[in-house]
C-alpha cells in the first residue's frame, strides 16, 4: 500500500536516506541499445552533474551515488542545521534558482516597502520555501523533471519517463549507513560493468578517489581555487567518535577504502587479487558479521523495505510512522551481532 512520503522521511529519526529511481517501459536512462546501436552514456553526466548542482541549492548533502543503465541510487543527508541558519534573503536566492518568484517576492527584492498583510504573506512563503529546501521529495522532483524533459526531447517522444515515485529507505544508524553506501558504490562491480572501484564510472567512490588524486597532485594550489567550482563537493568523511562533533560521514575515508576493496573482491570471485584473511577495521569497530556483510553488499535493497538498522531501531521508526510491522528482521539480526 502506498504510504505518504512525509511518513517515510522523518528527520527526527535519521537525516540519512537511500533513494532509488527507475525508468519506465524499459527505457534507456544510460547505456547502449544493442538493437539500434544508439548510445545513451552521456545521460550519466546529466544526473551526476545535476545532483551536485541541486545539493548546492538544497540543504541536502550527497553521501553516495551510482548511475546505472536504467536506474540510479542516491544516499542523501538532510542538513537541518544549514536549513535553520538560512536568513530570508538566502532562502529566496536559493529557491529562485529553481523557480520564478511571484510578484510579491520581486517587490521585496527591489526594496519596496510592504504593508503588514503583504509582509505576513511573504514570511509564510519564505517559511514554506525553507521547509522545501530540506525536503527530499522536492529535491527529487527538481532532479527527475529536468532529466525526463531532456530525455524525452532527445528521444522525440512525450509521456512518463520515470517508474512512479522514487523508493526511499531510512538509514537509522552507522551500520545501516555504511552498508547502504557500500551497496551503492559497488553497484557497477556487482553488475559486472566494472572490475574495480577506479573503473566504476559515475559513482561517488570514483569521484572521491579522483578528487583525492587531484589534491595530492597539486598540494600547493590555493584552497580558493577549489571553491570556484559550481558543483558542491560530496559530503566529507568525518571520523569523529562523538555524534555531537560530527559534521560529515562518521567514518575515516581510509577505512572506507579498505572495506570497499575487501568487499569488492569478496562479492566478485573473478576479480584480481586475493581476499585478505583479516577483516577490515570498520567491521570490527561496528560489530558487523562478515558473512552477513557480504550478503548485504549484494542484496541490500531487497533485504529491507522502508528502513534499515538494528531491529529495535527499525521497530521504533515504524511505530513513529504509525505502521504495524517491519521488513528485514532476519537480515538485521544477522548483521548486528
Amino acid at each position: 500500500m502506498t504510504v505518504a512520503r512525509r511518513r517515510l522521511i522523518d528527520v527526527e529519526s535519521t537525516p540519512y536516506y537511500h533513494v532509488i529511481n527507475r525508468c519506465v517501459r524499459r527505457a534507456f536512462l544510460c547505456g547502449e541499445d544493442a538493437l539500434t546501436g544508439r548510445s545513451y552514456e552521456h545521460r550519466r553526466e546529466w544526473i551526476a552533474t545535476k545532483i551536485r548542482q541541486l545539493s548546492a541549492i538544497f540543504c541536502i548533502d550527497i553521501c553516495a551515488y551510482a548511475v546505472m543503465n536504467n536506474h540510479y541510487h542516491l544516499v542523501l543527508k538532510i542538513d537541518v542545521e544549514s536549513q535553520q541558519a538560512l536568513n530570508s534573503t538566502e532562502v529566496i536566492e536559493r529557491w529562485t534558482q529553481l523557480f520564478h518568484p511571484p510578484m510579491l517576492v520581486a517587490r521585496f527584492l527591489k526594496g519596496d516597502k510592504l504593508d503588514k498583510t503583504l509582509q505576513l504573506q511573504l514570511d509564510a512563503l519564505i517559511e514554506q520555501w525553507r521547509n522545501r529546501l530540506a525536503d527530499i521529495s522536492w529535491f527529487m522532483r527538481c532532479l527527475n523533471e529536468e532529466i525526463a524533459r531532456k530525455a524525452n526531447k532527445e528521444d522525440n517522444c512525450t509521456g512518463v519517463f520515470w517508474e512512479g515515485r522514487f523508493k526511499s529507505q531510512a538509514l537509522l544508524d552507522e551500520q545501516a549507513l555504511l552498508t547502504c553506501m557500500m551497496y551503492v558504490d559497488l553497484n557497477p562491480i556487482r553488475a559486472g560493468i566494472a572490475d574495480s572501484i577506479t573503473d566504476s564510472d559515475f559513482t561517488s567512490i570514483q569521484a572521491r578517489i579522483k578528487e583525492q588524486a587531484q589534491k595530492s597532485a597539486q598540494p600547493n594550489k590555493p584552497a580558493s581555487q577549489y571553491k570556484t567550482t559550481p558543483l558542491k563537493p560530496l559530503l566529507h568523511f568525518d571520523g569523529a567518535t562523538q555524534a555531537a562533533t560530527q559534521s560529515g560521514i562518521p567514518f575515516h575515508f581510509a577505512d572506507y577504502l579498505e572495506l570497499i576493496d575487501w568487499t569488492g573482491r569478496a562479492i566478485r570471485p573473478d576479480k584480481r587479487g586475493a581476499i585478505a584473511e583479516t577483516q577490515p577495521k570498520l567491521l570490527h569497530q561496528l560489530g558487523i558479521a562478515a558473512d552477513a556483510w557480504k550478503q548485504s553488499a549484494t542484496e541490500f535493497s531487497k533485504q529491507y523495505a522502508r528502513a534499515c538498522g538494528s531491529w529495535a531501531a527499525m521497530c521504533e521508526f515504524k511505530t513513529r510512522q504509525g505502521g504495524r510491522w517491519c521488513c528485514g528482521k532476519q537480515y538485521s539480526s544477522e548483521l548486528y551481532q
